[in-house]
C-alpha cells in the first residue's frame, strides 16, 4: 500500500514541533511523541496496514482543535484526524510525518434538548453513549453499526455509518442536524443546527462521509427518536442463499419496510452460535434475523405476513421472538458476528459493497466461485435489506502469499459490486482499503471533480493525504483552463 513519501524536512523538526504543541495543548497526556507509546496510534481497524506516527496530539476543546489545525496549516504539516480507532478502511492510518489528531478527550454530552428531539454532544462520545443518555424517557439514537459500544459518533459522522436499523432509519446522513467543523486553517463553522433542513448549500450533507478530508467535527447535533411501541425479530432459516436473498427482495417489494433486515451464512452461523449462543438454528444454509416494529396489532400483523412469504420462498425454520430478552438475544448474535468470525481465523478481511436487492442471490453464487478459485473461506454477514454487503475473508497473515490473495479476492467482490449496479462502500468509507479502486467506479473527470471539492476546504491537501484518490492532482493543476486548439471553452462567459 503505497503512501506519500514522509516530508524529511519536517521529520527533522518533530522537537520543535512538539514543543509548540505542547505550548497549544497543555493538558496533561496532550501531546504524545514517545515512539513505544505511538504504537497504539499505529492503525485502525484495517490491521494489515500499520505506521507509526510522528506525534499524536489529544486536544480537549475546539479552541485547542482550532489552534493545532491553524499551526500545521501554517508549517505545512499534514494532519490525520482520528475518532475511537474501529474504522475499517484504514481511513486512520498514520503518516510518518503528519500529526494524528485524536478526538477522544471530546467526550461529553453538551445537551438533551426532548421538546425539539435532539442532543447536542462532543465527537468522542459512543455511538451507544447517546442512546444511554436518553433510554431512560424513551428515546434512542436510531443508527447502531455493530461497533456501536466503542465507535464514536465523530468517526460516524467522517465514513457515514450504518447499522442493523439503518433500513427504515437512515444511515448517519439522515440522523445528523448540525456539525461544529474546524477548516485547515484554524477556521471555526457551522453547518446545521437544532432546525430540520439547513439553508442555502447542503454543506452538512458534504462533511458527512468526507472521511476526514475537508475539516475535523468538534461537535455533533443528532436527531433522537422515540422507541417503538413493540418491536419483535424472526429467525427465518432457509436451505439456501440464494432463497434467502429471494426472500428479501420479495419482502421489500410486498411494501414492508422492517427496523432491520440481516442475512447471515452457514459459517458464520456457525461461529456465531459457538460464541453467543443466541439460539441460531445449525441446520440452515443461510438465515435472516427480520425486525418489525411499531404498534402492537401492526407488528403482529406484519410477522405473518412476512412469516408467510418466507415460507413461500422455502424457508424451513421460523421462529419469532417472545420477549424483550429474546429478541436482544436474537440481536446479539449479528453484533458480535465480526469477533466470533475471529476465533475461526487468525485474520480476515471485512469488505464493504452495496448491491441492488434483486442481484443479491446472483451475487452470493459468484462469491462462492471466486472463494474456491481463491482457495479462501468466507462468511457472509451483511445488511440485507439495503443490500449493503459484509464478506469476511478468512486467511493466516503468517502465510507469506494469503493476504496478497486475500485482497485480490476482496478487489474482486467490489468490482462485483459495481458490475451490478452497485457502488465500492455502503458504510465503511473508502480510505486506503479502496483507494486504487476509486477507478472501477468512477473516470477521471468524476475523480477530479470530487478533488476539486476537497482543494475548496483544503487547498494545500494536509488533511489525511493518501486517502480516497488513487492520483492526487495539485489544486493549482485542478484550476487550470483547457484551452483547445487555441480557442477558450464558453467564449461568453465573464472571466475574472
Amino acid at each position: 500500500m503505497r503512501m506519500p513519501e514522509p516530508d524529511g524536512a519536517v521529520i527533522a523538526r518533530k522537537r520543535a514541533i512538539v514543543e509548540t504543541l505542547r505550548t497549544l495543548v497543555p493538558g496533561p497526556g496532550g501531546v504524545i511523541f514517545d515512539e513505544d507509546e505511538l504504537r497504539a496510534y499505529e492503525t485502525d481497524g484495517l490491521t494489515a496496514y500499520r505506521q507509526i506516527p510522528m506525534i499524536v496530539v489529544l486536544p480537549s476543546s475546539t479552541a485547542e482543535v482550532s489552534a493545532v489545525l491553524r499551526y500545521c496549516h501554517d508549517e505545512g504539516i499534514k494532519i490525520v484526524p482520528r475518532g475511537a480507532g474501529t474504522g475499517l478502511s484504514g481511513g486512520a492510518l498514520p503518516l510518518a510525518d503528519g500529526i494524528t489528531l485524536g478526538l477522544s478527550k471530546l467526550n461529553r454530552i453538551l445537551e438533551v434538548d426532548y421538546p425539539n428531539r435532539c442532543v447536542v454532544t462532543q465527537p468522542g462520545v459512543t455511538n451507544l453513549g447517546i442512546t444511554r443518555a436518553v433510554e431512560a424517557e424513551g428515546f434512542y439514537y436510531a443508527p447502531d453499526p455493530s461497533s456501536q459500544i466503542a465507535c464514536s459518533i465523530g468517526g460516524n459522522i467522517a465514513e457515514n455509518s450504518g447499522g442493523v436499523h439503518c433500513l427504515k432509519y437512515g444511515l448517519t446522513t439522515n440522523n445528523v442536524l448540525g456539525v461544529e467543523f474546524v477548516l485547515m486553517d484554524g477556521t471555526v463553522v457551522r453547518f446545521g443546527g437544532k432546525h430540520l433542513d439547513a439553508e442555502g448549500y447542503d454543506l452538512l450533507g458534504v462533511v458527512t462521509g468526507s472521511e476526514g478530508l475537508l475539516g475535523i467535527v468538534t461537535e455533533v447535533t443528532v436527531r433522537i427518536l422515540r422507541k417503538p411501541a413493540t418491536a419483535r425479530a424472526l429467525l427465518l432459516g432457509f436451505p439456501s442463499s440464494e432463497q434467502a436473498g429471494d426472500c428479501v427482495a420479495e419482502i421489500i417489494a410486498a411494501g414492508i419496510i422492517p427496523g432491520g433486515m440481516e442475512m447471515m451464512d452457514k459459517p458464520a452461523i456457525h461461529a456465531t452460535e459457538a460464541f453467543v449462543h443466541a439460539g441460531y438454528p445449525l441446520d440452515v444454509e443461510a438465515l435472516l434475523i427480520v425486525e418489525l416494529d411499531g404498534p402492537e396489532a401492526e407488528v403482529e400483523h406484519l410477522i405473518e405476513r412476512v412469516d408467510a412469504i418466507a415460507r413461500q420462498q422455502g424457508a424451513t425454520y421460523h421462529r419469532a421472538s417472545a420477549g424483550e430478552a429474546e429478541r436482544e438475544a436474537f440481536w446479539s448474535g449479528r453484533k458480535n458476528a465480526f469477533p466470533a468470525v475471529g476465533r475461526i481465523s487468525p485474520d480476515y478481511l471485512c469488505m464493504d459493497g452495496t448491491i441492488p436487492r434483486n442481484r443479491l442471490p446472483e451475487v452470493l453464487a459468484r462469491m462462492r466461485e471466486m472463494s474456491e478459485r481463491y482457495g479462501l473461506r468466507v462468511a457472509n454477514v451483511f445488511h440485507a435489506g439495503d443490500g449493503n454487503l459484509h464478506p469476511l475473508i478468512l486467511y493466516d497473515a503468517n502465510k507469506p502469499d494469503e493476504l496478497a490473495r486475500t485482497e485480490a479476492f476482496g478487489a474482486e467482490i467490489l468490482k462485483l459490486c459495481v458490475e451490478v449496479g452497485g457502488v465500492l462502500t455502503g458504510e465503511h468509507g473508502v480510505g486506503v482499503e479502496k483507494r486504487d479502486l476509486m477507478g472501477a467506479m468512477f473516470d477521471e473527470t468524476d475523480l477530479k471533480q470530487q478533488q476539486r471539492l476537497k482543494c475548496a476546504f483544503d487547498p494545500d491537501q494536509l488533511l489525511n493525504p493518501g486517502k480516497v484518490f488513487p492520483q492526487l492532482h495539485r489544486c493549482a493543476e485542478l484550476g487550470r483552463l483547457h484551452v483547445h486548439h487555441g480557442k477558450l471553452p464558453f467564449p461568453d462567459l465573464p472571466r475574472f
